[in-house]
């Protein structure tokens, strides 16, 4: 599973065909946090993929906060957009503001807005594009478990505030209770939002409690990483390191830390700027009237040892399969 999900990225899978795209749309991006590098990196896709096909883009950012969310929801209306794109919220969360958009027939498509890929079921958001979070969550777990010798001593970072955060959590702890010398010992809910100023005296508070027990750290988004390391380089000089696995999203400073070696070892990436033409894609078919593909990138690990493939070079997963010029061809834009 785990050199499966190393390989290179394969051909593209993607749609082949679809309507062309008109031009002048206007699309609303609300994003949960922007301080999120997975998040920037979707709406890097987005924005690039809108100026091609010709669309104008609002970006508004809900700082991670449930008055940020109501408030991005107010503004995007308020742009009387064509179409509503959410990045990294939870759809559920967000259903009762997204009647209105669903009244007036304003398509919404997503990114990590649910536990799975496709129909956000009881919610008007007609895609939810994701890699397949079960699968990224065992991989992360294997992961460990093969980097320890089957001996992982494993601390989870998640934030059940996200549904896709809880359907992650619950995947990696069942795979690593699978593994008969390895030991869950600890599940620690720390919000996304509040990271900066809890992951550290939380990481201080670990390594004094676990000690050398503690192997390897597991979180559902890099951004954890991004405040443990600094805690981690004080609290265990000289010690063995904790090892740091990430169940998404390729951040850029995340591909920094493998590539330097400096804790963290792997993360499953997303292919963020492909999800992010793949959600301009979703939103033009809706235009048309047509349905959402569905497609789903297969899942992908980075290394230190394949970091230098994809984008490696540029702190970036962004698989070489020529998606740009198809989606170009799809719409219309050679």
């Amino acid at each position: 599973m785990v050199q499966q999900a190393s390989l290179p990225a394969p051909a593209w899978g993607g749609p082949r065909t679809g309507p062309p795209a008109p031009q002048g749309q206007r699309i609303a991006i609300v994003a949960e946090d922007l301080r999120n590098g997975g998040i920037l990196g979707v709406i890097d896709g987005l924005l690039e993929a809108s100026k091609v096909v010709g669309w104008t883009a609002k970006v508004i950012d809900c700082n991670g906060s449930p008055a940020g969310r109501t408030q991005a929801l107010i503004d995007a209306m308020a742009y009387q957009p064509d179409g509503l794109v959410l990045v990294g919220t939870d759809a559920k969360q967000l259903n009762p503001g997204l009647a209105t958009f669903a009244r007036q027939r304003i398509p919404i498509v997503g990114w990590h807005v649910a536990a799975r890929p496709g129909p956000v079921t009881g919610t008007p958001v007609a895609i939810n594009v994701s890699t397949d979070p079960e699968r990224v969550a065992q991989i992360t777990a294997m992961t460990a478990v093969v980097q320890s010798g089957g001996q992982a001593g494993v601390v989870v970072f998640t934030d059940s505030n996200f549904e896709v955060a809880r359907a992650k959590t619950s995947a990696i702890v069942e795979a690593l209770q699978a593994c008969r010398a390895c030991t869950v010992l600890e599940v620690r809910d720390v919000p996304i939002s509040r990271a900066a100023v809890q992951v550290p005296p939380v990481v201080q508070e670990l390594l004094q409690r676990y000690g050398a027990r503690w192997t390897h750290a597991l979180a559902i988004n890099d951004i954890y990483f991004d405040y443990a390391t600094p805690a981690l380089t004080l609290g265990r000089a000289g010690g063995a390191p904790v090892s740091l696995v990430s169940a998404g999203d390729g951040s850029e400073s995340a591909l920094q830390r493998i590539r330097n070696g400096v804790f963290q070892t792997a993360t499953v990436a997303e292919p963020l700027a492909l999800q992010g033409w793949q959600l301009i894609d979703e939103m033009n078919r809706l235009l048309a009237g047509q349905a959402p593909t569905g497609y789903v990138f297969p899942v992908h690990l980075v290394t230190s040892a394949n970091i230098d493939q994809d984008g490696g070079p540029q702190l970036r997963f962004d698989p070489d399969n020529g998606y740009r010029g198809m989606f170009r061809r799809l719409w219309g834009r050679p």
